[in-house]
């Protein structure tokens, strides 16, 4: 059998394989199901959800649902630290914290909203999610103190690290791509 056989009998093989089954299991996604699980939040604010918060109010947030891992404000243990480290970057010993390392406060919000506290991820509400971003970026010298923080006003908060990231042209893996796709 010639190679173009080959790979047209392996592909009508494929194709046969991946026609849908039906086991009687699982339903389809509804709209409202699929856009519940779809919280995350892109550096422009894409998918920024209704609701506000103020720095007062995450401070409250803040000493309730953070301190215990990151300290009273922000300074770690025995969690990371998510204040300070200005100018260590290019040092041997970079801190990496929110007011140094992180280019969009948008994605303060998404991580927070997603994973944060670590013992019940998502069980913030958007307000109190709002209200703890405007407190630890208050914390880090960002936003003022009587900041509030909305889908409006958090994608035009400027990072201090916001043009430290380049875009990486390399492909992302090593490997040699297959059936001579390019």
């Amino acid at each position: 059998m010639r190679k173009s056989e080959l790979v047209l009998l392996a592909g009508a093989l494929f194709a046969g394989a991946t026609q849908a089954q039906v086991y009687g299991l699982g339903k389809p996604g509804s709209p409202a199901a699929i856009a519940a699980w779809n919280i995350d939040v892109a550096p422009d604010g894409t998918g920024l959800p209704p609701g506000s918060g103020s720095v007062a109010a995450g401070q409250a947030v803040y000493a309730a649902q953070c301190a215990a891992c990151h300290g009273a404000k922000g300074e770690g243990k025995p969690a990371d630290a998510l204040v300070g480290g200005l100018g260590t970057l290019a040092t041997g010993k970079p801190v990496k914290t929110i007011g140094s390392f992180w280019p969009y406060a948008t994605t303060v919000f998404d991580f927070i909203r997603r994973a944060m506290p670590y013992q019940a991820p998502q069980s913030l509400s958007a307000d109190e999610v709002y209200a703890a971003t405007a407190y630890l970026l208050h914390l880090n010298g960002i936003v003022p103190a009587d900041a509030v923080l909305d889908a409006t006003s958090l994608p035009q908060v400027r990072m201090p690290n916001r043009d430290g990231f380049v875009a990486d042209a390399r492909p992302d893996t090593a490997s040699r791509p297959c059936l001579q796709c390019r």
